[in-house]
């Protein structure tokens, strides 16, 4: 494992979803990677290109990112190959002398990849799970069974809530011994309500999230719709994005 006396690490962070794309897991590994960099470790980060944005760029703190000359195949993931990129894959790890492979998002293909191109190459690797799947339909079978071999070999993995760990724990047939819940972080520093300004007769219930069928936003759109109509004094306050944008926007 490359270290140096101090402890610190070199850590790949895997993941087809990062900037310029916007979402919670691209916020994730950018804050992530900052933390890190600042504990003295050596980061890296793994994505696929995005329209012009091919080759090495820096971001804030020197963080390095590899946007790698691959296509997107479906829903900004690359073709889950496995093993077609292991070429330039192996190429990045031996170059950066990477001891520690962390994939994101049980989505993202090339975050998988990339974790079993670790193992075959013996570095530790770690998985963090964003978010909740079903097992029914199509989509869900194909990833449940590709996050079951992915997490097979891998040393740890992390779930945002115990309600997402058992979900992972099921899904991906992994023993619950190894998952850790690290839950999301608010930044008290840069979200501080004044109790103050607060109107004591009206309740604002704020909502921030992309606005697809993934994050439950036919769900919310109803709730609105009851809550409001129940309890007048309640509003909401949606701050989000997506296609279904007009389901909470009536």
């Amino acid at each position: 494992m490359n270290y140096d006396s101090s402890g610190s690490h070199n850590i790949c962070m895997v993941s087809d979803f990062f900037f310029p794309n916007t979402g919670g897991v691209e916020e994730h590994i950018y804050n992530l990677s900052q933390c890190l960099l600042q504990k003295k470790h050596k980061v890296v980060i793994v994505t696929h290109s995005y329209e012009d944005r091919v080759g090495i760029r820096y971001m804030t703190n020197g963080l390095k990112v590899y946007y790698l000359p691959i296509k997107v195949f479906y829903n900004q993931c690359v073709l889950p190959t496995m093993l077609c990129n292991i070429g330039l894959i192996r190429y990045i790890f031996l170059r950066e002398q990477i001891a520690i492979v962390h994939g994101h998002s049980a989505f993202s293909a090339l975050a998988h990849e990339a974790m079993l191109i670790g193992n075959l190459l013996g570095l530790k690797t770690v998985f963090t799970d964003h978010s909740l799947f079903g097992f029914a339909d199509a989509s869900a079978i194909i990833t449940n069974k590709l996050l079951e071999i992915s997490l097979s070999s891998c040393n740890h993995c992390i779930c945002v809530s115990h309600t997402g760990k058992e979900n992972t724990v099921l899904r991906g047939q992994v023993d619950f011994k190894r998952v850790s819940v690290i839950p999301n972080a608010v930044d008290t520093f840069s979200f501080t309500p004044d109790p103050s300004q607060r109107d004591p007769n009206h309740i604002t219930i704020v909502v921030v999230s992309r606005l697809v069928y993934r994050k439950g936003v036919d769900l919310t759109a109803q709730l609105i719709g009851d809550i409001c109509h129940k309890y007048k004094e309640v509003e909401f306050l949606i701050a989000g994005d997506g296609p279904k944008r007009w389901k909470v926007s009536i």
